[in-house]
């Protein structure tokens, strides 16, 4: 499957934080950020202080239903994920509510920093060790030296806002046999 970016830098003009984000990946990685290093947006997480709150507002106000939560005791966040649609390869895009369960957390660091919001955006990929080695040769940060663990099981990364367009940037493989969110 192919990210169409094209698509993607129109959606507010080629101005917005998605945007630019797909714009920097792109310029770093040529053309290997069309092709099949990226298959989709995976999710969007937002960091809130109360997610029974969150949910509630989510699934009164879009109808939006919960499709999993857990507590990530590495990352210290308790999660939930609410599916937003179907997409055309058969996966889904998701909202990842993310409530810290320590403030030393990084998501607890980043709200006493920036307050409730959108946190980061995390686009799929078949293998998040490939592509997180290939996107680090390419002169961007990758957050972390090895991926780590994510909502069921999935592997993951991030790389550094300053080379992403200001976006904190998830890199999200499923784990085996699980086609769903992170």
């Amino acid at each position: 499957m192919r990210v169409n970016v094209n698509v993607l830098t129109r959606t507010r003009r080629g101005h917005g934080p998605i945007a630019v984000t797909v714009r920097t990946l792109r310029n770093r990685m040529g053309e290997r950020c069309t092709g099949s290093m990226l298959t989709r947006i995976d999710h969007i997480g937002i960091a809130c202080r109360d997610l029974d709150k969150t949910i509630e507002f989510y699934r009164s106000t879009y109808g939006f239903e919960v499709f999993h939560t857990e507590v990530n005791e590495e990352q210290g966040v308790r999660e939930a994920m609410l599916k937003i649609n179907e997409t055309s390869d058969g996966g889904a895009s998701y909202l990842q509510l993310l409530e810290p369960v320590r403030e030393d957390s990084p998501v607890g660091k980043w709200l006493a920093k920036n307050g409730e919001g959108v946190h980061h955006i995390a686009f799929g990929t078949a293998d998040v060790d490939a592509d997180a080695a290939s996107i680090r040769d390419k002169g961007v940060r990758v957050l972390y030296d090895e991926p780590r663990t994510g909502s069921m099981g999935s592997r993951i990364t991030f790389l550094h806002p300053k080379d992403c367009g200001g976006v904190l940037t998830e890199l999200v493989t499923a784990a085996p046999g699980d086609g769903s969110a992170h």
